[in-house]
């Protein structure tokens, strides 16, 4: 019997753009040998392939790979919104970085290259429709990071981060795949939805113990990679260790990822009844043990990372409501989905800024030193300081900040539609909990500077006057993501594409 097997070049066409701009970038630096050039194709490239997934997106769900009603690339609204928030994400991490290629600190093409192969599995991975082509472009996403984290020249600390993020990430990716491979065990399919009708149409298999280890086993993988407590211990080293910028698309773009697998196989392939309650517990532990740690950090990257692993814990939360929701409407089952999903967007734009904002008030090159040195920051540089503060009060949830804010009301509303009002009163408590410390910091960059100014001070804290590009990337982040909102096109245009 001869199968055939469809492929659709234009559903394909983000992925080919984002592995051409790889391609590209690596012919550019061997050619040309023009530092320059090379960081405008990648960034031309990114640009291009953000663009070209929300052009395939507006014209409707596009499936190729496709055996019979099982396909394995599924390119629809939520593929597009991921293609080109990962690409976008990329572009922005590309600008935090020229002042330190400039200064000849890691080498720029195998910078750009990496980063564009790091883009591409993140293009890949929204559109995943089965088990293997959502691990490999995970692992896509991850591996080049490995070595980015370790590419500051010179820095033990970025090989420390960068042994250790390849140690945690290898265990992860053991866990997935044995997670998948004893689910088709189980029940020999490996497609996302075939795999829920499987296991929703034959009940006896979904009550095998086999099954219940399967799911265990494939969410504790996934659970690696968005840091959830108690798999997170690998994030606040790894964050500090590594040059600012990769620090920035580790909690960005690579926790995107793991969030979009999460949810993809959360929503489409395993049973809600088994999944909830794991994801509600994960949900809390992270939420709480992030906060609480947050509050006693002193270095800036740290306490990102550590708020980081808090925000996790929100985009898990509509999730773990998915037990509860589940014997209620639809509507309030793909309301939770929508809510993880458009927290996420909004999470990782104002993260981003946040990381945007540190990098322009650092020396080029520098890591993200102590909260003490960004003390008196807007005396010094009031704008990259007022969109530092506009990223963390947007992380907090308050106004102006009006992305994060937004993004706080959906996931509790889709908590209380799904029947778990205990879940969102431990959010909001969380949330409250937050504010300490993203309102410290914040308070402490208009607070007078510890030490006199002179020219030691202006080294620690007023370095950045040589890196106005990432000073302009920080403005722009913040005051984009506030200005989206405010219009009100953002928050909808975001639900519909999570929803789909």
């Amino acid at each position: 019997m001869n199968v055939v097997q469809s492929v659709d070049s234009v559903a394909l066409l983000p992925a080919y753009l984002a592995a051409g701009t790889a391609v590209l970038v690596l012919l550019t630096d061997l050619l040309l040998a023009r530092p320059r050039a090379t960081i405008v194709v990648a960034a031309l490239g990114a640009l291009g392939t953000a663009v070209g997934a929300a052009l395939v997106g507006a014209g409707g769900e596009r499936r190729t790979f496709c055996v019979g009603a099982d396909c394995s690339w599924i390119f629809g609204g939520r593929a597009a919104l991921v293609g080109a928030v990962v690409a976008l994400l990329t572009l922005g991490v590309l600008g935090l970085s020229v002042p330190a290629l400039r200064a000849g600190r890691s080498p720029v093409g195998e910078y750009c290259f990496l980063l564009a192969c790091s883009m591409t599995g993140g293009v890949v991975l929204g559109a995943a429709g089965d088990l293997i082509t959502l691990i490999v472009a995970l692992e896509t996403l991850t591996l080049p990071l490995y070595v980015l984290v370790g590419l500051r020249r010179g820095s033990l600390a970025s090989a420390e981060a960068a042994v250790t993020f390849f140690v945690v990430s290898v265990v992860a990716t053991t866990l997935t795949l044995l997670g998948a491979a004893l689910l088709y065990a189980v029940t020999g399919g490996l497609h996302l939805e075939r795999l829920s009708a499987l296991l929703a149409d034959r009940p006896e298999l979904r009550d095998l113990p086999l099954t219940t280890a399967a799911v265990a086993v494939l969410l504790v993988g996934l659970a690696f990679k968005v840091a959830a407590v108690p798999f997170h211990a690998w994030a606040p080293a790894t964050y500090d260790g590594a040059p600012l910028p990769v620090a920035a698309y580790l909690s960005t773009a690579s926790k995107l990822g793991g969030l979009v697998a999460l949810l993809a196989v959360v929503q489409r392939a395993l049973p809600p009844d088994q999944t909830g309650p794991v994801l509600a517990l994960l949900a809390v532990l992270t939420m709480t043990v992030g906060n609480l740690v947050a509050l006693r950090q002193r270095r800036t990257v740290r306490l990102l990372a550590w708020s980081s692993v808090a925000q996790a814990g929100y985009i898990l939360a509509p999730l773990g409501a998915l037990a509860l929701a589940a014997g209620r409407t639809d509507e309030a089952r793909s309301a939770a989905y929508a809510a993880a999903m458009a927290y996420a967007v909004f999470f990782v734009v104002l993260e981003l800024a946040a990381f945007a904002g540190v990098t322009a008030l650092r020396p080029a090159g520098a890591d993200g030193g102590t909260l003490d040195d960004l003390r008196g920051a807007a005396r010094r540089h009031p704008w990259r300081a007022a969109a530092l503060g506009l990223a963390l009060v947007g992380l907090a949830g308050l106004p102006p900040g009006l992305a994060g804010l937004f993004a706080k009301v959906t996931v509790v509303r889709a908590l209380l539609d799904g029947g778990a009002a205990w879940l969102a009163l431990v959010v909001a408590l969380n949330a409250v909990i937050g504010l300490a410390y993203y309102l410290r910091v914040t308070a402490a960059l208009w607070a007078p500077a510890t030490t006199p100014p002179g020219p030691a001070a202006a080294q620690a804290g007023g370095g950045a006057a040589a890196v106005p590009v990432v000073g302009v990337v920080a403005v722009v982040l913040a005051v984009a993501t506030v200005a989206a909102v405010v219009l009100g096109v953002a928050p909808q245009l975001v639900l519909d594409l999570a929803g789909r």
